[in-house]
C-alpha cells in the first residue's frame, strides 16, 4: 500500500509554480537532448549518423540554437498539461482511496496514466507544434510561430492533424504503467527496507528506474506518434526522410519493413541520457523552490536551510498558521496596550 501524501504547507498555487519552475527550467537544460532524439524518431538527415554526430550537424546546418527549438512550446505546454493532469489524478485518486487515505501502488499508477491521457487530450496540438518546429530547418522556417503553425495546420490538414497519433498515447500509457509498476512493486526488495523508509537519493533512483523502464517499453508508440506529428508536405522530405506514411498501423509496418524492429527505438540512447539530468535538476529545482515558499510562509527559519521555525506547528496549513500568527500579534498588541494604560 502507498499512502499520497501532499505537502500541505504550501498553498495550491505555490505548488503549482514550484512545477512549473522546475520543470521549465529542467526542459530547457536538457532541449538539446530531447532535440537530438526527436530528430532520431521522426528520421531526419541529420540521425543518419549516429548520436553525437547528430549533434554537429544540427549546429553545422542550422546554428547553436537549433539545440532549443520547440522548446517554448514545450514550456508553454507544461502549465496547461500540469494543471490537468495534477486536477485529474487527485479526482481519481480520491475515488479509490480508503477510510484511511490509502490506495494501492497499482491504481495510485494506473490513475497516473489516465490522468496523463486527459492532460495529453487538452494539450496535444503544442506537442504537435513542437515536432513540426524540431522537424523544421529553422533557417529556413515553414512555421513562424505558435498561432502561425496552428492556424497553418488547420487550414492545409484540416483540424485532424492537430491529434494525428493521439489514439498512441492512449495505447502508451498501458505499457508506460506496467513499467511503472514493475519497478515499484519490486522496490521494497531492491533496497531491503519498506518505502516509507527511502530517502530522497534513493526515491531520485526509483524516479530514474521507473522512468526508463516504462519509457523504453513505450518508447516505439512514441516513435510512430512522432512520425505522424512530422509528416507534412510542406516540410523537407515531408518532415523526415522516412516520413511517407497512410496511417499508424501503415508506420508501423513500413519502419519494421524497411528498417528493422529496433529502428522503432531510435532516440532511445539520447532519451535515456536525458533520463537523469532531467529528474535530477526538477527534483532539486522544485526543491529550491519548496524552500523559498516554506520560508515565506514561516515554516523553515532559512530558505537555505531545512531547520524547521521554533514553536510553529509544521501541521498547520498555511492559511491556519496565518490565522495563529495574526491571533498571537492581536495578543501581544492589547497586552501592551494594557500595560501603557495601567502606567497611566
Amino acid at each position: 500500500m502507498a499512502t499520497v501524501k501532499k505537502d500541505d504547507r504550501l498553498t495550491n498555487s505555490q505548488s503549482f509554480l514550484c512545477v512549473g519552475f522546475a520543470g521549465i527550467f529542467s526542459k530547457t537544460a536538457t532541449s538539446p537532448l530531447e532535440v537530438v532524439k526527436i530528430k532520431s524518431q521522426i528520421g531526419t538527415f541529420h540521425s543518419k549518423r549516429g548520436f553525437l554526430n547528430t549533434f554537429l550537424l544540427v549546429y553545422q546546418n542550422e546554428g547553436l540554437r537549433a539545440l532549443w527549438k520547440g522548446n517554448m512550446v514545450s514550456c508553454l505546454r507544461l502549465f496547461p498539461y500540469s494543471a490537468i493532469h495534477l486536477a485529474t489524478y487527485k479526482k481519481i485518486v480520491h475515488l479509490h482511496m480508503d477510510e484511511l487515505g490509502h490506495i494501492s501502488q497499482w491504481r495510485a499508477i494506473a490513475a497516473g496514466g489516465l490522468a496523463g491521457i486527459a492532460a495529453a487530450l487538452v494539450t496535444y496540438p503544442l506537442e504537435v507544434v513542437e515536432t513540426r518546429f524540431i522537424a523544421q530547418n529553422c533557417r529556413q522556417p515553414t512555421y513562424r510561430g505558435i498561432l502561425h503553425s496552428l492556424s497553418n495546420i488547420v487550414h492545409s490538414e484540416g483540424l485532424k492533424a492537430l491529434y494525428r497519433g493521439f489514439s498512441l498515447t492512449v495505447i502508451g500509457a498501458v505499457p508506460f504503467s506496467l513499467g511503472c509498476y514493475a519497478v515499484y512493486i519490486n522496490l521494497d526488495n531492491l533496497w531491503q527496507e519498506p518505502s516509507f523508509r527511502f530517502t530522497p537519493l534513493q526515491n531520485f533512483i526509483n524516479g530514474c528506474v521507473a522512468a526508463g523502464l516504462a519509457q523504453t517499453l513505450s518508447f516505439p508508440f512514441e516513435t510512430v506518434k512522432r512520425k505522424l506529428q512530422a509528416q507534412n508536405a510542406l516540410l523537407p522530405h515531408c518532415g523526415g526522410a522516412d516520413v511517407h506514411f497512410s496511417g499508424t498501423l501503415d508506420c508501423f509496418r513500413q519502419v519494421i519493413k524497411n528498417k528493422g524492429i529496433l529502428s522503432l527505438w531510435s532516440g532511445l540512447t539520447a532519451n535515456m541520457i536525458k533520463i537523469v539530468p532531467y529528474f535530477g535538476l526538477l527534483f532539486s529545482c522544485f526543491e529550491m523552490c519548496k524552500q523559498v515558499c516554506l520560508y515565506r510562509n514561516g515554516y523553515i527559519v532559512s530558505p537555505l536551510s531545512y531547520q524547521l521555525t521554533p514553536g510553529v506547528d509544521q501541521s498547520l496549513g498555511p492559511s491556519e498558521l496565518e490565522e495563529v500568527k495574526r491571533y498571537l500579534r492581536n495578543r501581544n498588541f492589547c497586552a501592551k496596550q494594557s500595560t501603557i494604560d495601567n502606567r497611566w
